[in-house]
């Protein structure tokens, strides 16, 4: 992809209708997205907390699709569908799947909210939700605020970027500081975890006690 031209084509709805993509089981990378965004925003041309916001309604779409799908034509189709020449055409299979699923019976329903953060499961994580017949509400809290950190991360990687690359460096610093983004995630993955773990914890002391 030239991501010179992606970004000099980049508003706010393409931003919504590239993260919708990206969100669903069509395989799109949202870093030359929301970073090129972000790096465009820093520059006047738009608004970087509305490329955030765009972004998120974008990523909630897209998982609400997964969502409803997996919800109303259940396992055996959406696993049909993975085994078929299509689905190996959005590059996902089986054991993509299986690990999502998987990811969300360990975790419960926060799983849509981690999920998010997770290379993969990312794009998965609500087909699990829609299987399991999760609160739809619950579901699109979780997913919008995994959506949104995951997307914050990004817009501040491209804003930092346009401080000390040109943009025809652009394309090449995503790529060198992919690496980073993955420490930084892991480290809001962690800390929404154990969050969560302190939380239950201490609910069932309350309930012990009482």
């Amino acid at each position: 992809m030239n991501l010179s031209s992606l970004l000099g084509n980049l508003n706010y709805g393409t931003i919504l209708l590239l993260m919708l993509i990206e969100s669903t089981v069509i395989p799109f990378p949202s870093e030359v997205v929301v970073a090129p965004a972000a790096y465009h925003a820093a520059a006047g041309y738009q608004n970087v907390f509305l490329v955030v916001l765009f972004a998120t309604i974008g990523a909630d779409l897209g998982a609400a699709i997964n969502y409803a799908a997996a919800y109303y034509l259940g396992r055996p189709i959406i696993y049909s569908f993975v085994r078929s020449k299509w689905g190996k055409l959005c590059l996902i299979n089986e054991e993509k799947v299986q690990k999502s699923e998987k990811y969300f019976d360990d975790h419960g329903v926060v799983a849509t909210l981690t999920g998010r953060l997770l290379p993969v499961i990312r794009q998965l994580i609500s087909v699990p939700a829609g299987l399991a017949k999760m609160n739809f509400w619950k579901f699109l809290l979780y997913t919008t605020i995994g959506a949104g950190i995951w997307n914050a991360v990004l817009a501040v990687l491209g804003w930092y970027l346009h401080s000390i690359v040109p943009e025809s460096q652009l394309e090449d610093k995503i790529n060198e500081y992919s690496e980073y983004i993955k420490i930084v995630i892991l480290v809001v993955f962690v800390i929404i975890v154990g969050y969560f773990a302190i939380r239950a914890v201490l609910k069932k002391e309350r309930k012990q006690t009482s």
